[in-house]
């Protein structure tokens, strides 16, 4: 996924209100920026640290600007959760995911199970496959966790999976690192146990589990390679 512009770099003075982040522009001048991040941002979201911004085009936007990357740990880190879906498809569509690979379409956003939407419904000789993408940027240790904060959506969202298995179809929880300095992913069950134990149950019902890191630069972010699960 490239930007479709240059970033902007800029300074962090604070995020707060979960979507807002003031920001110093390279001029000097004070800016607010929209984090598109709904989560805890652990050990991201740092004072001082250095940010990249994209300009928002949307006439209609409140806010000119948009938070994008943080540079953390001494690499970049992708923080709008809003890019995976995107990231993913493109990476399926280029054949860089092998285990998604050999289905004819891909279609996104599609209405399933208890009022919700899978990221993304593959379709094709081998019947449907249930794909459902997470963010992940929490880093402890060498390892990438999730979640940074409890997700009860995404504990239904892995029941709903267990559900398209028990179907007859094929179901995927795909865990994107928006980060390539980890060397592994885990579930961080000190932060939400309901989950980790969804992901436990949904894994013994047949739902598979991957997880890639990503390379993050101001100019793309694209999937880089496959992780271990330490589940």
């Amino acid at each position: 996924m490239r930007f479709s512009e240059a970033l902007i770099p800029a300074t962090l003075v604070r995020r707060y209100k979960r979507f807002l982040a003031d920001v110093i522009l390279p001029d000097g001048s004070p800016a607010v920026a929209h984090c598109a991040n709904p989560g805890a941002m652990l050990g991201l979201a740092v004072p001082g640290n250095r940010v990249w911004l994209s300009a928002n085009r949307n006439p209609k936007a409140k806010l000119a600007w948009r938070w994008e990357i943080e540079e953390a740990d001494g690499t970049c880190v992708g923080i709008n959760t809003a890019h995976p879906n995107r990231i993913v498809a493109e990476a399926i569509a280029a054949g860089a995911i092998p285990e998604l690979a050999g289905y004819a379409s891909l279609r996104r956003e599609v209405a399933y199970g208890r009022n919700s939407r899978i990221d993304m419904l593959l379709e094709g000789a081998a019947g449907l496959c249930f794909v459902e993408v997470k963010n992940v940027h929490l880093k402890r240790g060498d390892q990438a966790d999730f979640p940074d904060s409890v997700t009860a959506r995404g504990a239904k969202h892995l029941a709903e999976l267990a559900d398209q298995v028990a179907a007859g179809h094929r179901a995927v929880m795909l865990y994107l690192v928006q980060r390539g300095d980890c060397a592994r992913v885990g579930i961080a069950g000190d932060i939400d146990p309901a989950y980790a134990a969804a992901l436990a149950q949904a894994r013994a019902k047949g739902v598979q589990a991957l997880a890639f890191a990503c390379r993050v630069s101001p100019e793309a972010i694209d999937i880089d390679r496959p992780l271990p699960l330490a589940l």
